[in-house]
């Protein structure tokens, strides 16, 4: 086939086989997800100690659960006995201690080996040095983030930092206060697309006028093509006739106490590499996190958050829930209309950005340095 050359104000994508090479994802899970910190877990689904849940993070299966004194913590869901997954569960809850279910060797909260069959006749094992693997993990915005990597990135500069680079500050974001807000909703998405693609989608609003009705009646600059991430500091402004983020325009709940002037009728998105969308209105924020399965799959999990006092009123919250979801069910079915044409022939090269989404080609090059000579 010919190469049809590229206009001077368009610029290339990555390659088709970007999408769809398992060798190619391979090298993701191990350079990006298992690097890079992940949004694992919100804190506040782990309530009480011993609530626990597993997160799949590149290849590893981590866990994730709530010390005896408190604490989030999270390990690698493997026992150091002979290697069976020590929790089999999604999510749950055990009293004391987590137990392995092959050999019960017995793990307390802290990752410590207590106990084993046998265990007292071999007191040459040290209980601690035998304890489950820990990874690193953080908590911000109420969510616990987990990185696998030996010596992790700093989480002030690749997380946090991504709040400065969209916003301007800080600040901004920490206004909202979501790390005190209530889950109103969580839906989770089983979308049959490349995670790449998802996030592409996200960043920019070229499309949003073709088919994000409800969202461009609410916003009105997005029927124009620039995405909220296109400028720095700049937040979508609601149309004159918008009373709130709904799915028709009407009234949402009370703004935020802490949000600025400023800020109030006025959407703000924001992307924190590799799979974290949040979003913030005058009344709740809505987060995203990614959780890539395979070349070609990805569990997205969206929560709603409110003010406590919004949720435990019993307030309805479905045309506030409403439009964000028709959002997402429009974007993820626009990114499985497009992966099976990333291994066509008419895709090997490619394809253009158009001048509004030039910023995606930056996210490009930050995931060819991410991967290397390898993934070039």
């Amino acid at each position: 086939m010919t190469t049809t050359p590229i206009a001077p104000s368009l610029v290339a994508t990555l390659p088709g086989h970007y999408y769809t090479d398992p060798e190619l994802f391979r090298l993701e899970q191990e350079r990006v997800f298992e690097s890079m910190w992940f949004c694992a877990v919100r804190g506040a689904d782990l309530d009480k100690p011993g609530a626990f849940r597993t997160v799949q993070v590149g290849r590893e299966s981590v866990l994730v659960t709530r010390s005896r004194t408190g604490e989030l913590r999270a390990f690698l869901n493997v026992c150091r006995h002979r290697g069976a997954q020590l929790c089999t569960q999604e999510s749950g809850e055990v009293r004391r201690n987590l137990q392995c279910p092959y050999h019960a060797w017995t793990y307390d909260l802290d990752g410590k080996l207590v106990a084993a069959p046998n265990l007292t006749k071999m007191p040459d094992v040290d209980r601690a040095e035998y304890g489950l693997i820990k990874v690193a993990l953080r908590e911000w915005l109420g969510y616990a983030w987990v990185c696998l990597a030996d010596e992790p990135p700093s989480f002030e500069e690749t997380v946090i930092g991504a709040a400065v680079e969209r916003l301007g500050n800080a600040a901004a974001i920490d206004r909202y206060r979501t790390e005190g807000l209530a889950l109103g909703k969580r839906i989770t998405y089983d979308v049959k697309s490349n995670w790449k693609l998802i996030v592409e989608n996200f960043m920019e609003c070229y499309h949003c006028a073709t088919i994000h009705p409800e969202l461009t009646e609410v916003l009105p600059e997005f029927a124009d093509g620039f995405a909220a991430q296109y400028y720095v500091g700049h937040g979508a402004e609601f149309g004159d006739e918008v009373k709130g983020f709904t799915v028709d325009g009407s009234e949402g709940f009370g703004k935020l106490p802490e949000v600025a002037e400023d800020q109030d009728r006025r959407y703000y998105a924001m992307t924190v590499k590799p799979t974290v969308f949040v979003n913030l209105v005058p009344d709740h924020v809505i987060l995203h996190r990614m959780f890539p399965m395979a070349e070609d799959r990805t569990i997205v999990e969206c929560d709603w958050l409110y003010a406590p006092e919004v949720v435990e009123s019993g307030a309805d919250l479905s045309k506030s829930v409403e439009l964000f979801h028709r959002v997402n069910a429009q974007d993820f079915a626009a990114c499985e209309r497009t992966q099976p044409a990333m291994s066509s022939r008419a895709y090997r090269g490619g394809g253009v950005l158009v001048p509004t989404e030039h910023h995606i080609g930056i996210f490009h090059e930050w995931l060819l340095k991410q991967l290397g000579a390898e993934g070039a």
